[in-house]
């Protein structure tokens, strides 16, 4: 696959993603992806190392019943034949705190046979967890 089919699919990622449509996502992984949030930290429960299409929801269902999006616009892709990195304006709303971030997030997808292989995002942490926290 190309760098453009590559965007394309985390077009629909992101799509799905603002749907809420996981199985969506879970369809254009490989069924031994590797999908993480790199953090150092345990203070949001998505964080650490999902394996498989069942991590994936594992990862969505922990920062969905966490976090609501109030934001998700990416402004920038680059992209070759086996790698998409992304840049994400995202504002949240943590939903036991009431409290708000707003950060861009920094996203690395590989792909392997045309689905993705492997998945790294950072964000800021430390506002992660004072939504998170409190």
């Amino acid at each position: 696959m190309g760098a453009d089919v590559n965007i394309k699919t985390i077009e629909g990622v992101y799509d799905a993603f603002s749907r809420g449509d996981v199985a969506a996502i879970q369809d254009v992984v490989t069924d031994d992806v590797d999908w993480a949030s790199e953090a150092a930290s345990s203070a949001a429960p998505w964080y650490g190392q999902h394996r498989g299409k069942a991590g994936v929801g594992e990862f969505f269902e922990a920062f969905g019943s966490t976090m609501e999006v109030e934001e998700f616009t990416p402004i920038a892709f680059a992209a070759n034949d086996t790698d998409v990195l992304t840049v994400v304006r995202f504002r949240v709303k943590g939903r036991a705190t009431g409290r708000t971030a707003a950060m861009d997030l920094h996203h690395h997808f590989k792909f392997r046979d045309g689905k993705i292989a492997y998945y790294r995002g950072t964000e800021d942490t430390a506002q992660t967890e004072a939504v998170v926290h409190g």
